[in-house]
């Protein structure tokens, strides 16, 4: 018996990606301020699932940074963090607090991170801790106006395991953590990396919560086209590091 092939944005065009794919956009963004000398910490890297579960080979190359740097560092308040192949070395969070040296980093991503920060001021603290002066922080999240965040909020953190198994089937239960959205929109960046050079933005990407189903994703899509942008949109960080605190 044939498995029933599972629907994926894209899946009808060339390269098999879809022209709203946020993943693209935001790593593209990184691959073009990156160099080979380049140490990169990525937090929240968790088991680096995406690399073996991504079926789009353009979008999963995008992202893997490896080979493109001089060494990427994972790290996230969970050991299975400790498995994960993308990186050249992984280490585990403790306390909030990460096992590196000061101004040791060029680049630090957090991918779908922010929204879990409980506390921005020790979170930024840590950023700016570890970046180099003339650095630069690449983040990804839900704008806390998002439809998505509000139903988070709307819901208690327990039951987003049983919501998330419907809306996104192929989310594994060990990648679903407990939401804040305190560092959720362009305001709150603003204000808490008041000294950084500011390039951030509203990317409103195709939709992620569809049941991997083309009739329900059909029907978010004329939402994202009904709603106001920042209803339907991630917030897409990108901060430089003055190279003096003034």
């Amino acid at each position: 018996m044939l498995s029933k092939k599972i629907f994926s944005p894209g899946d009808n065009l060339l390269g098999n990606y879809h022209e709203l794919d946020g993943t693209i956009e935001f790593y593209g963004r990184i691959n073009s301020i990156i160099k080979d000398t380049d140490n990169v910490l990525d937090i929240g890297a968790g088991r680096g699932s995406w690399y073996s579960l991504d079926k789009c080979l353009y979008r999963r190359n995008i992202r893997n940074i490896k080979e493109r740097v001089n060494q990427l560092v994972g790290t996230d308040i969970d050991d299975s963090v400790m498995q994960n192949p993308t990186t050249h070395k992984n280490i585990v969070m403790s306390s909030n607090k990460i096992p590196l040296e000061d101004s040791s980093m060029n680049l630090i991503i957090a991918d779908w991170v922010l929204e879990h920060v409980e506390n921005p001021d020790q979170f930024t603290s840590e950023i700016d801790r570890i970046l180099k002066p003339g650095g630069v922080f690449c983040a990804r999240t839900p704008h806390k106006y998002k439809y998505v965040s509000i139903f988070a909020r709307i819901f208690k953190n327990k039951t987003h395991s049983k919501i998330l198994k419907f809306i996104q089937p192929s989310r594994k239960v060990e990648d679903i953590f407990p939401t804040k959205f305190k560092l959720n929109t362009l305001r709150d960046i603003k204000k808490n990396f008041s000294l950084y050079e500011n390039y951030s933005y509203l990317y409103a990407s195709h939709p992620s919560y569809y049941a991997n189903k083309k009739s329900i994703f059909k029907m978010m899509s004329y939402l994202h086209k009904i709603l106001p942008i920042f209803m339907v949109s991630e917030l897409f960080v990108f901060l430089k590091k003055p190279n003096e605190h003034k």
